[in-house]
């Protein structure tokens, strides 16, 4: 059964995406944009078909010559805040959990004179978000790479790559577990994603 707040998101999703169409670089047939708390840089912002991009999602391009790529069937949890400065490409049917940080970027702070709001923001390395995979509740991914059909676990911090087929939690995030195309199931593995003897 369909509820009223299921309704209501839809038709502001649609609402939006309207709104948004002519400003946006690209916008795909019945992707949806539900009451996002900001967007900045429309013309850089690409969301490829059947996106959905839940309440209070903060989408921003802070250089002109920054890109943000949405593939098709990905789903934005609410709160979302992602800022790119060069490069951020998620790809197709990825799932993020509510209040996940996405950004290519940091704050300069080496210059201890300066409060760190007035030195300028570094780019650190372009992200992409590999297609299928599943990021977790108060995830962070910064300047990183994640691979295909991942798991990042809760509260997880990622600042290196993490291959295709992989679990990582923790802060920063460590691989725990990894599939294994030879013997087709998921095993441990150590921190570097090696896989350890199985017991």
């Amino acid at each position: 059964m369909i509820s009223f707040f299921d309704l209501k998101n839809s038709f502001s999703g649609r609402m939006w995406a309207i709104l948004l169409k002519p400003f946006l670089k690209n916008l795909g047939a019945g992707s949806r944009i539900v009451c996002p708390l900001k967007i900045k840089g429309l013309n850089k912002i690409s969301i490829n078909e059947s996106v959905i991009i839940n309440p209070l999602v903060w989408l921003q391009v802070g250089h002109p010559e920054g890109h943000l790529q949405i593939d098709s069937g990905t789903v934005l949890g609410h709160m979302n805040h992602i800022f790119v400065l060069r490069s951020v490409h998620i790809g197709k049917n990825v799932l993020t959990a509510d209040k996940v940080y996405i950004s290519d970027n940091l704050h300069g702070y080496e210059d201890v004179l300066t409060p760190i709001i007035h030195q300028p923001i570094k780019q650190i390395g372009s992200v992409v978000i590999g297609d299928g995979s599943w990021l977790g509740e108060n995830v962070c991914v910064i300047g990183a790479k994640i691979g295909k059909n991942c798991v990042i676990g809760a509260n997880s911090v990622v600042t290196k790559d993490i291959p295709d087929y992989c679990v990582a939690v923790g802060s920063p995030a460590k691989i725990i577990k990894r599939y294994c195309t030879i013997n087709n199931k998921w095993l441990k593995t150590d921190k570097n994603g090696v896989f350890l003897e199985e017991k």
